[in-house]
C-alpha cells in the first residue's frame, strides 16, 4: 500500500463536502496537469491510503484521512462542457483525463497545518514542503506515521 497527499481549495471541495457527499465518496475530478495525472493513472491503486490537503486557504493544513475506492476512471468533467475542467479535446473513447474515486475515513483530531510541518524536522523532506505544486503527491511511510502521531493519532490507521 502507497500514501498519497490530495490537495483541494476547501472553498471549492473541502474534507467536510467529501464526508458529506453520498457514501462519503467523490470522483476526484478537475486535475490538469499531466505529471498529477500520470500519478492518478499508473501509480494510485484501490486500498491506499490519502491525507486530504486544503490548499490555498488562510490555514493551508491535512485535515482528514480517505481511501482509494477506484482506479482508472475517465473523469466526468473533461466531457461537460459546464464544467471549468471542460476540455473539448478529449476523446470519450480514450480518455485524456484519468481519477480517482476516494471515501472519506476521518477528520484528524488535529489539523496539521502547512507552518507546523515547515517546523518539523522529520517532515523536511516532503514534497509538499519541498516546491511541489502538484496536487497529488506521495507521502513516505515514516511521513504518514509521523503526521498521524502529531494529530493525535497513534502513528497507524484502524478502520
Amino acid at each position: 500500500m502507497n500514501h498519497w497527499l490530495l490537495k483541494s481549495e476547501p472553498d471549492v471541495f473541502s474534507y467536510y463536502h467529501l464526508e458529506a457527499a453520498p457514501g462519503r465518496r467523490t470522483v476526484w475530478d478537475g486535475v490538469r496537469n499531466y505529471q498529477a495525472r500520470n500519478i492518478l493513472r499508473d501509480e494510485i491503486q484501490v486500498a491506499d491510503l490519502v491525507f486530504f490537503y486544503h490548499s490555498s486557504c488562510k490555514e493551508p493544513a491535512i485535515v482528514g484521512v480517505c481511501r482509494v475506492t477506484r482506479t482508472g476512471l475517465a473523469d466526468p468533467s473533461q466531457f461537460d462542457p459546464a464544467s471549468d475542467y471542460f476540455d473539448a479535446k478529449s476523446d470519450p473513447t480514450n480518455p485524456r483525463w484519468i481519477t480517482i474515486e476516494v471515501e472519506a475515513l476521518r477528520a484528524l483530531k488535529h489539523p496539521i497545518t502547512l507552518k507546523d510541518m515547515r517546523k518539523d524536522s522529520a517532515l523536511q523532506e516532503m514534497a509538499l514542503l519541498n516546491r511541489s505544486r502538484l496536487s497529488v503527491q506521495p507521502i513516505r511511510a515514516e511521513e504518514w506515521s509521523h503526521i498521524l502521531h502529531l494529530a493525535a493519532d497513534d502513528g497507524h490507521f484502524h478502520e
